[in-house]
């Protein structure tokens, strides 16, 4: 399965990318999951961010929402504005 996968704010400085593409294994069928396989692959800043936000294509998500065949994956920090 083909996913593309988009990281902003301080996870898109820390990770060094603002997103990637990438083909998932099989037993990777929910964000959680998928943001655990991410941390295998090395980008450890998932891991450790606090309070991460996720969406699936621009609709906020759990990390028990299911992953899709060309989904969008968004993972960001919590953003304030003033």
């Amino acid at each position: 399965m083909s996913v593309k996968i988009l990281y902003f704010a301080g996870l898109k400085e820390a990770l060094g990318l603002a997103g990637e593409s990438v083909d998932l294994p099989a037993g990777v069928t929910t964000v959680g999951a998928l943001r655990d396989w991410l941390v295998e692959q090395g980008r450890d800043k998932l891991a450790t961010a606090k309070n991460l936000r996720c969406a699936v294509n621009q609709d906020m998500a759990g990390l028990d929402a299911a992953v899709r065949e060309g989904d969008e994956i968004a993972f960001f920090p919590p953003v304030t504005g003033g």
